[in-house]
């Protein structure tokens, strides 16, 4: 199909924002930094969009869009008065997850956007490629002709000359009557055009698509599918471009986490006022928090160790076992695979050489364990996968080490009460030396733990586990 060519938290008061459900009608929305971001399915927002007689600008929430919000009041207008704000990458994902709530789907722009060109094309509706540096969106105008049958590209535009001018660039869109406009011209600049020349733009649907043109023209290489499916595109993008991308994923990251954790008890707080009730879990918010900004800074670190792992011996990089968590619930805990892949089929046989007593099953040199696995255990490094485990609720960062289903059938009565809070990472006894403390002594410590937590009391014991994990006592 051819195509005509013409030639980065100021947060907004809730009263200044008109709900969003007047906007979008009812779509479901997750409030974010005072911002109602949708939570919905691709293909339901895409209808919603293409709806006849809609008018619709749109704009994408990630980290880097928070940080910026933070700091430019007229950008966070742009996104407040959006009519749809849609949830883009693994940021946003835990500042809704730190006030309880998770979206739908992840509606990233570089994935949301061809999908709605797809289905625009089967209705016959064309598109405008406005912004990135000249001869990008021509390039990239090609690709999408290419991809999908029948879409017309009514022109193109680039970013610099054709947008010096709003009047002629405005004037050249709207004479080539596209349906879809697409803006890639970065954050905040991409939404703070839109915003300011809204009126005056005949296109039915508006979108900002950041970097969208030049994945497609090929001037940036896209991540894997594997890597954007474990929300970890922003690493791929970090490893691509190190030192346009450093500050704003390394240092932005953990800024953008900190911010949402103070959203998060603040609206739990105004909440809790508003019902006459308690606040928000102060301890819940801390765990998203701080595994969230564990989950990103230990990405890098994750990989490799996957990679040491598949060298080593065949076989899953993560393993799975269901485990015991908070009321006796359920659930799949997950850990980097430190033994060989028939370990389970061979625990039987070696239960007689534990060297804990107890009904945990411990030995220090077990020979399941692989030579990398002893590295992971030795350092705990093989725990890390579970910082998911804490993002999806299963777990918290402190409380008693998750059980065996096999191990809680033979708890005596007392040992019941370890399952009166979730499960953790950490706590009194992994800080007191792990595999050395005896199955007793143990349901002492989480029983104590259970009766007594407290923020406080979590935060001491997150701090000494970094001593405990250093010093390896225990570990095996």
């Amino acid at each position: 199909m051819t195509y005509a060519n013409h030639t980065d938290f100021a947060l907004i008061p809730a009263q200044d924002v008109a709900p969003r459900a007047a906007r979008t009608d009812a779509l479901s929305t997750i409030r974010l930094f005072n911002i109602d971001v949708v939570s919905a399915s691709t293909e339901t927002v895409i209808t919603r969009l293409l709806e006849p007689g809609r008018r619709s600008r749109v704009a994408f929430l990630n980290a880097h869009c928070g940080n910026v919000m933070a700091h430019d009041a007229d950008y966070a207008d742009a996104l407040a008065t959006a009519d749809m704000v849609l949830p883009d990458g693994i940021g946003v994902e835990l500042a809704a997850r730190m006030t309880g709530e998770r979206f739908v789907a992840n509606l990233n722009g570089t994935d949301f956007t061809p999908a709605l060109l797809r289905r625009a094309a089967a209705k016959g509706l064309s598109v405008f490629l406005l912004g990135a540096r000249p001869g990008v969106a021509e390039d990239a105008a090609n690709k999408l002709c290419l991809d999908i049958p029948g879409l017309r590209v009514v022109g193109t535009r680039d970013g610099y000359d054709g947008m010096a001018d709003d009047t002629a660039t405005i004037a050249a869109i709207n004479a080539a009557q596209p349906d879809i406009l697409l803006v890639a011209a970065g954050v905040p600049m991409q939404d703070l055009w839109l915003a300011r020349n809204a009126a005056r733009l005949d296109p039915r649907i508006c979108l900002g698509v950041g970097a969208l043109f030049d994945f497609l023209a090929g001037r940036v290489r896209r991540a894997p599918d594997w890597v954007r499916r474990a929300k970890s595109e922003w690493m791929w993008r970090l490893a691509m471009e190190p030192r346009r991308m450093a500050r704003r994923y390394l240092i932005g990251n953990a800024t953008f986490m900190a911010r949402a954790a103070a959203f998060a008890l603040r609206q739990g707080q105004d909440q809790g006022q508003n019902r006459g009730v308690g606040s928000l879990n102060v301890s819940r918010v801390m765990d998203v928090a701080l595994a969230g900004g564990s989950l990103l800074a230990l990405a890098p670190a994750a990989l490799l160790v996957s990679a040491a792992i598949k060298l080593e011996s065949p076989g899953p990089v993560f393993f799975r076992q269901t485990r015991v968590g908070k009321d006796g619930r359920h659930f799949s805990m997950l850990k980097f695979r430190s033994m060989h892949v028939d370990a389970e089929a061979r625990r039987a046989a070696l239960l007689a050489s534990s060297d804990r007593e107890g009904v945990c099953f411990k030995s220090r040199n077990d020979p399941r364990v692989t030579r990398i696995g002893r590295v992971l255990r030795r350092f705990s490094i093989d725990e890390m996968p579970q910082i998911w485990n804490v993002l999806r609720g299963d777990m918290a960062l402190v409380g008693p080490r998750p059980a065996l289903p096999s191990e809680v059938a033979q708890y005596p009565a007392r040992a019941l009460e370890r399952l009166a809070c979730k499960p953790g990472l950490t706590g009194i006894w992994q800080v007191s030396g792990r595999a050395e403390i005896g199955f007793d002594k143990m349901i002492d410590m989480d029983v104590a733990y259970v009766r007594s937590r407290s923020t406080l009391l979590d935060v001491i014991l997150i701090a000494m586990t970094f001593k405990a994990v250093l010093g390896g006592r225990g570990a095996y």
